[in-house]
């Protein structure tokens, strides 16, 4: 298992036990991706109902194929949306948490605030748990100044810049922010991940 494959495992593993312990039963994995957050979320009983949404429509028919067949019945508990966590959908209330992995680093910066609005205001969320690659960690993975983890990320935030702007977003939307590292940290670049989690005041 390569560095960033274990990694991978951890942050999947650290969303699903923040969701855990934030109490909610209802629960939306934006930009799921092929489903490697779901298949946690349906192991775990205390989520009864999972919105899995990703712009491709390829890799829902991944999860659909792969993860929702494995889970057999439980699968019930799903619904797969086809659609981007920028713009609000009708499918998207009632749920009282969601969870964006390696996702915002994807987006044009200037799409930031659609998200945001989507997110942190239509959706009316008591829990949101973002992760995304902290950039100065990618000294210590020996890549180039300005090389980026993947060459669809527009951007990867040093861990000021990351706070800065989720401390923004939190005071905009009434919620508080605590931040933490995932993966095996660095004493001068942080750790690989970091990881916001918004709890509604």
């Amino acid at each position: 298992m390569t560095m960033l494959t274990a990694l991978h495992q951890q942050r999947l593993e650290t969303v699903r036990d923040a969701l855990l312990a934030s109490g909610a039963s209802r629960v939306m994995d934006l930009g799921c991706g092929s489903g490697a957050l779901l298949s946690l979320l349906l192991a775990a009983p205390q989520f009864e109902r999972i919105l899995a949404m990703d712009a491709s429509a390829t890799a829902l028919q991944v999860v659909r194929s792969e993860v929702l067949s494995a889970h057999g019945r439980s699968n019930g508990r799903v619904q797969l949306l086809h659609g981007s966590w920028t713009e609000p959908h009708p499918s998207c209330s009632g749920y009282q948490a969601a969870a964006l992995v390696e996702t915002i680093e994807h987006l044009d910066p200037r799409d930031l605030s659609r998200m945001e609005q989507t997110v942190f205001k239509a959706y009316r969320l008591d829990c949101v748990i973002l992760t995304t690659p902290n950039g100065e960690y990618n000294t210590v993975l020996g890549m180039a100044p300005g090389e980026k983890r993947d060459p669809d990320h527009r951007f990867e935030w040093p861990r000021a810049r990351f706070r800065k702007w989720c401390r923004g977003v939190a005071g905009r939307h009434g919620y508080r922010v605590g931040f933490r590292g995932i993966g095996e940290g660095d004493i001068e670049f942080g750790s690989p991940t970091q990881m916001a989690t918004f709890q509604k005041n």
